[in-house]
């Protein structure tokens, strides 16, 4: 398993990606000040987008119905816990985006190679998990 997005497994028979790319922001924003730089304070954690892209060839490795089932759970509009084949929690990701390339085709039109892209986007309040342990944290407040 190289990741699991709620009971959807990424492997090799399903969906196998190559390419993991995380993106996240941190809110600075700013106020202008006459003969000064902007003044900025940091108001907290921003948007946690993933996107995960790669390749099929169903013939040798994947399964073509495995982008239904993202689609279908995409559809439903939940949010879905991602965790690594390592264990580790990233937290809870809706679905955004899909896309799908085919090529190589059969003569029947069955693709040889498909490719895809998934772009996740983190919608839980990240201060309930820990990523390591996937533990509560207890509040300090």
């Amino acid at each position: 398993m190289m990741m699991s997005l709620d009971q959807f497994v990424f492997s090799l028979p399903t969906l196998a990606y190559q390419e993991f790319q995380r993106q996240q922001e941190w809110k600075h924003p700013g106020t202008s000040r006459v003969g000064e730089r902007d003044a900025h304070q940091y108001v907290g954690e921003g948007d946690d987008t993933i996107t995960l892209s790669g390749w099929i060839a169903p013939e040798f490795s994947g399964d073509i119905t495995s982008l239904d089932d993202l689609r279908d759970m995409a559809s439903r509009g939940g949010a879905y816990v991602l965790v690594e084949g390592t264990g580790r929690i990233f937290g809870e990701f809706v679905i955004t985006h899909i896309t799908e390339g085919r090529t190589l085709f059969f003569a029947d039109g069955f693709p040889r190679r498909i490719e895809f892209s998934l772009s996740l986007k983190r919608v839980d309040r990240g201060d309930r998990i820990d990523s390591h342990s996937g533990s509560r944290r207890q509040d300090t407040d």
